[in-house]
């Protein structure tokens, strides 16, 4: 719109003409905002409210004589309030360059003068508390011209040819140099120590894999092995799975055959062989009886025969002496004592033919009436033989009997 003016957001707009609103000031202060502005009874300016830089380059004299090329840097900008605007517009608006400059100049003059004052261990050591100084001791000028400082960096401090910074930093280097080197050992012994380790872990790691490939080799050598095993151990399995199968089915067999054998056999022989004992038995019983009583009365008709014919068996012994020549020596004695010894013959007959009727019975147990007629007999041949005995001792010789 025709006479309506607006400053930029880093601008302010100075507007000079006219009396009123000015407050004092050859101009009126117009920022963050337009105005009208008659053209002809009106003139407008504008200063720069941005950022300046300004660098300074000067050599300095410490404390100790000692010229140093210090370069310092200065960021700067005209102040924000109306006062610090109308300051640096009345100074700076027809040639803003001039800022920079000025600034420089004031801040070479400081700069020079805190540096004076220090030595330069401070000032190589202290580079912020030389900024610090010098921003104190500017501050003033600088807001007499509208201007403040928001940075000063000390950039760069040289001796020349002196060699003092130098000498100064040479125990420095040398220890820097020594904790390199040191570092450098220790490094270097590290990275030894890393390969060292690394080719352990590495020789570990192909023994491991080694062993693994082995171990797998083997359990694939095991299962191949276990697979070409598997059909002839299967068929040995089921063969002898067979074998046991038709073991116990014989030894069922066996058995049953036992069973039947027992069933068939042993026990029809063992029912018969008892059978057959208790018959012999009764049998036994029934023939001992039967013995018992008839050599009880064989006994009897016996010892009753033997009693009837001893005088007999006297006599008949005494006439087997009939014809004998015999020689008595005693006399009287001696014939008394050959009719004892036949009477002392004849019981004695008696006596064995007794003795052998029981022994017959107690040897045969239950015998029948015809071992007892058998006796009889033995005791009948018994004087059958006394009978020959005489026949045969009938004879002309003479005969002793002892």
């Amino acid at each position: 719109m025709f006479g309506y003016r607006v400053p930029a957001p880093d601008e302010a707009m100075l507007i000079s003409g006219g009396r009123r609103g000015l407050g004092g000031a050859p101009f009126r202060v117009v920022t963050g905002h337009g105005k009208f502005v008659l053209p002809v009874f009106r003139k407008t300016r504008f200063l720069t409210l941005s950022m300046c830089e300004s660098e300074v380059t000067e050599t300095c004299v410490t404390r100790q004589g000692i010229a140093l090329h210090v370069r310092a840097v200065i960021a700067f900008k005209v102040g924000n309030d109306h006062e610090s605007i109308i300051n640096a517009g009345q100074r700076f608006l027809s040639d803003q360059d001039q800022m920079s400059v000025l600034t420089g100049r004031i801040f070479a003059g400081h700069l020079r003068a805190i540096i004076g004052s220090m030595t330069v261990e401070e000032i190589v050591t202290e580079r912020q508390k030389l900024a610090a100084e010098v921003l104190d001791t500017s501050k003033t000028e600088m807001a007499k011209i509208g201007l403040i400082v928001d940075s000063l960096q000390i950039q760069s401090i040289d001796d020349g040819d002196t060699g003092y910074i130098d000498a100064m930093s040479a125990p420095h280097k040398a220890a820097i140099q020594r904790q390199a080197q040191i570092a450098q050992a220790q490094a270097t012994q590290a990275a030894a120590e890393a390969e060292q380790a690394a080719a352990r872990k590495q020789a570990e790691y192909a023994r491991q894999t080694a062993v693994v490939k082995a171990e797998y080799s083997a359990e694939v050598n095991r299962a191949e092995a276990h697979a070409s095993q598997a059909g002839p151990l299967a068929q040995a399995h089921a063969q002898q799975e067979v074998l046991a199968a038709q073991t116990e089915l014989a030894q069922r067999q066996a058995k049953l055959r036992q069973q039947q054998l027992v069933a068939e056999v042993v026990k029809p022989a063992e029912a018969e062989a008892e059978r057959v004992r208790i018959l012999a038995a009764a049998e036994a019983q029934r023939m001992k009886i039967q013995a018992e009583a008839a050599a009880s009365y064989d006994r009897v008709a016996l010892d009753r025969m033997l009693i009837d014919q001893l005088p007999q068996i006297v006599k008949e012994a005494a006439g087997g002496l009939a014809g004998a020549n015999v020689n008595v020596l005693n006399g009287a004695d001696g014939l008394g004592e050959i009719a004892a010894g036949l009477v002392s013959q004849g019981l004695t007959i008696l006596d064995s033919v007794r003795q052998n009727l029981g022994n017959g019975q107690d040897s045969s147990g239950a015998r029948g009436t015809g071992e007892g007629s058998a006796s009889d007999g033995a005791a009948a041949g018994g004087l059958l033989q006394l009978r020959a005995g005489k026949d045969k001792k009938s004879g002309d010789g003479p005969v002793d009997i002892d």
